[in-house]
């Protein structure tokens, strides 16, 4: 799903990745399902597709949570 060879790459998840964090931009310090309602301002996604594109920004230290349990970017 990283780099899909057989989906559009319309739906990978660098792509939403990157919707989401043009979303986190426009929020400060959302919660998750206020990232999500902002991110679909931008690409219609689906729940369990944003959750995978939001894991992913996880494992690459591109977001993180901050002790009140808010998304926050690390860039």
């Amino acid at each position: 799903m990283l780099l899909p060879d057989n989906i559009h790459p319309l739906s990978s998840l660098y792509y939403i990745g990157s919707h989401i964090i043009q979303a986190l931009r426009g929020i400060h310090r959302p919660d998750m399902l206020e990232l999500f309602a902002e991110t679909r301002l931008y690409y219609h996604v689906s729940m369990p597709i944003f959750v995978l594109s939001l894991d992913w920004l996880f494992l690459a230290d591109l977001v993180k949570l901050d002790d009140d349990g808010k998304i926050v970017p690390c860039f």
